[in-house]
């Protein structure tokens, strides 16, 4: 079997090449190779003891764990934070498909710390793309170092998912200046003892703002001013959670804040979109990581389990068991570095990248992570009594990868997304086009693709409330698909990769036919609520 290694080089250099003639294989293999020693080196020691020491909030302050401290000041030194940042602030330049791959080596190693430098890179992006020349020249540099960390401040007790009710408001202060008034909650390391300063991107109102999302300006809001002083802004206390325990998600206080406007007035929202973006492709890499971690565990236990007179691995339910999580991983793994490297086509100016990158969007978040979810599941089966227990990290691995298909956009709203924005944008043709060439691979995807097709033109013509209904299934069905035909092209490729992808055609693609079926009983749903 081909490592997580393996397949990551395998997708970034054969089957999904990152654009451009800047990296080499050999590059991108070295890089890797160093991704991978200090993820392993430095990072994964202490995933478990930080898990059972967990972030605490003592006076005031959030302590991270002792293991921390070391561990981002080495992340720091070696300059992984810049990875992906402009040259310009101090980055390196480098197309964002690697800082994916880094993104699942790093959660593979350690979800719970993995957050804090991930979220920075998408405060990075959303201040390269939406803040003024002075703006960048003051901001960028140290969260490029990683000397500062990035927050998204979006979520309000009475503001979830309907961010047309964010009530935090700004008050002008004069001098280009705001002073921020509100609450926001989940705020990922939003206080920690981590970076030196933290820069919270808030959505907050301007005076006489229109009412709902047309209304939301974006503010950039530090934790201690250019004088050192510290700001009007502090944590609330954290949260006690299922998972990610050494990753502090916090109440944070905004109480006359020092701040300043990022973009247009009442265009925040938009702005927002592109770290939510981003980090809604991150979040569907830790579902990958999830089902990376969850497969080494349990395979590394089925090997050396012995019942029966044979170790577990050989009896057919427990391969069965190994090889779903296997599939569905590898199947995520490559779907996720398709649309990252479509994210760098999109940047260069490719025709049809763009179109590629918000279909798949939504898919890689909500299926990558639903089948970490499953695989992490799977992976306590494996261990039976043993993975109930926490000695063994497989339960870990589920406590912390079921919030992945919650943050950043609950899975319903991506499939809304996907059938109510992305998929209408141009009648299906993106879609359309990636069955074809699907379909050209390996003729065993034609039924699903006929399926698939029939789902795509009832999810067209359907009314809102039929649509609604049916978005989950239409979503699922994508993405057995999708991660069959990212199968299909890689045995292709690769020998090595036929036998998982027959495995995957056999017990897994008839999932997409099913889901297709599902989109027929909209009525029954909506009897339900009726």
């Amino acid at each position: 079997m081909t490592s997580q290694l393996d397949d990551i080089r395998f997708a970034l250099t054969r089957l999904h090449p990152i654009p451009g003639d800047v990296l080499g294989a050999d590059d991108v293999a070295a890089l890797l190779e160093e991704m991978r020693k200090f993820t392993e080196g430095v990072v994964e020691p202490h995933r478990l003891e930080a898990d059972r020491q967990g972030a605490r909030f003592e006076g005031g302050e959030v302590r991270c764990p002792p293991a921390y401290h070391d561990i981002y000041a080495k992340w720091v030194e070696a300059g992984w934070q810049g990875l992906p940042a402009d040259e310009a602030h101090g980055g390196q330049g480098l197309p964002f498909a690697l800082a994916a791959a880094m993104k699942e080596l790093l959660t593979t190693a350690d979800h719970a710390f993995s957050l804090c430098p991930t979220l920075t890179w998408g405060a990075i992006e959303l201040l390269e793309r939406h803040a003024t020349e002075d703006q960048a020249g003051r901001l960028l540099p140290p969260l490029v170092s990683g000397e500062w960390n990035g927050t998204m401040c979006l979520t309000e007790p009475q503001a979830g998912s309907d961010l047309s009710t964010v009530r935090t408001r700004a008050e002008p202060m004069g001098g280009g200046r705001y002073a921020l008034h509100g609450q926001k909650i989940y705020i990922t390391y939003g206080e920690n003892d981590l970076a030196a300063n933290t820069l919270h991107l808030v959505l907050a109102r301007l005076p006489e703002a229109p009412a709902g999302s047309r209304g939301i300006s974006l503010f950039a809001c530090p934790k201690l001013k250019a004088d050192g002083s510290r700001n009007a802004v502090r944590c609330g206390g954290i949260e006690r959670k299922l998972g990610i325990h050494a990753s502090p998600t916090c109440i944070m206080l905004f109480e006359g804040a020092e701040a300043e406007l990022i973009g247009e007035p009442h265009r925040g929202l938009p702005a927002m979109f592109a770290m939510m973006n981003n980090a809604r492709l991150q979040v569907g890499i830790e579902g990958v990581a999830a089902g990376a971690r969850a497969l080494h565990l349990a395979s590394a236990y089925a090997e050396g389990r012995e019942q029966g007179g044979k170790p577990i691995a050989r009896h057919p339910d427990v391969a069965r068991m190994l090889a779903e999580m296997r599939a569905t991983t590898l199947a995520g793994r490559f779907l996720a570095l398709e649309a990252c490297v479509a994210a760098d086509a999109a940047r260069a100016g490719v025709t049809g990248a763009e179109e590629k990158l918000a279909l798949l969007t939504p898919i890689v978040k909500a299926w990558c992570t639903d089948r970490g979810v499953a695989a992490a599941s799977l992976g306590v089966q494996v261990h039976g009594g043993m993975g109930f227990v926490e000695d063994t990290g497989a339960a870990q691995v589920l406590r912390d990868s079921r919030i992945c298909p919650i943050y950043e956009g609950t899975n319903g709203i991506q499939a809304l997304d996907l059938v109510t924005r992305k998929l209408p944008r141009d009648q299906g043709a993106t879609l359309r086009a990636m069955l074809a060439a699907a379909v050209a691979e390996d003729a065993r995807l034609a039924p699903a693709a006929e399926a698939l097709e029939g789902a795509t033109r009832r999810i067209l013509s359907a009314g809102p409330a039929e649509v609604a209904a049916t978005a989950t299934a239409y979503l699922e069905a994508c993405g057995w698909f999708l991660g069959a035909a990212q199968l299909a092209r890689a045995a292709r490729l690769d020998v090595a990769y036929g036998p998982i992808a027959g495995f995957y055609m056999a017990r897994l693609l008839p999932r997409a036919v099913a889901h297709c079926q599902e989109i027929a009983g909209a009525d029954e749903v909506l009897a339900l609520i009726a």
